[in-house]
């Protein structure tokens, strides 16, 4: 089947971002004298806020409002962004690259849509993407394949004609459940978690597998 579409998660693939929430959820739970820990981490990367957080109360024994820890959580988040934001490794190489190929492109992610628009609109690469999915668009968030099923039927093509690159085992489960040829590429924050679904596992986005694939 040849690839028809390149679909791409955001936090922690395109930008460093799970490093600035790292930060933010250790200072999080510092205010509540807890820390975090891996096991934590690892429960809430790649999934919806509501999700997430729900995890982070399930682990910790927290008794808060999941709305509260998010809206705190976010803005400690967005008082580190301007400083900590940076895109990750090879991905505006690996955008020209698709787009002189040329193949449409999407964003299918857990977060919200604001975020995302401020995001793609600080590097000014929004239009390079046919259709962002973002967590308002379906009812489950990954590691459910509906978001990167909503992008297939977005970019008007079968999901196993879709290139997904992924960082996390959350989001690696819904691409390759969608059906899709799913690139995991993982980072300090991910590099323990399961990719066994992954169709491919690269170093980063200038890996050449991936250039290969894209021939």
């Amino acid at each position: 089947m040849p690839i028809s579409a390149a679909v791409f998660d955001l936090d922690g693939l395109m930008f460093n971002t799970e490093n600035v929430f790292d930060i933010a959820g250790n200072e999080l739970l510092n205010r509540r004298s807890l820390k975090m820990t891996d096991e934590i981490r690892n429960s809430m990367l790649g999934r919806r806020a509501p999700e997430a957080f729900r995890n982070m109360l399930d682990m910790t024994g927290l008794d808060e409002s999941i709305g509260a820890l998010i809206v705190e959580s976010q803005e400690i988040f967005m008082g580190l962004l301007d400083e900590h934001l940076q895109p990750m490794p090879g991905l505006f190489d690996l955008l020209n690259h698709i787009k002189s190929i040329p193949l449409p492109m999407a964003v299918a992610t857990s977060s919200h849509r604001e975020y995302v628009e401020d995001l793609l609109g600080r590097y000014e690469i929004r239009s390079n993407f046919k259709t962002t999915c973002t967590q308002e668009d379906v009812d489950r968030g990954k590691p459910e394949p509906d978001v990167y099923l909503l992008a297939a039927e977005r970019l008007g093509i079968s999901p196993t004609e879709m290139i997904v690159f992924e960082d996390s085992e959350a989001g690696t489960k819904a691409a390759a459940a969608a059906g899709a040829i799913t690139i995991s590429v993982p980072h300090r924050h991910t590099a323990s978690h399961d990719f066994s679904s992954a169709t491919h596992i690269a170093s980063s986005l200038s890996d050449p597998l991936i250039f290969n694939l894209l021939k």
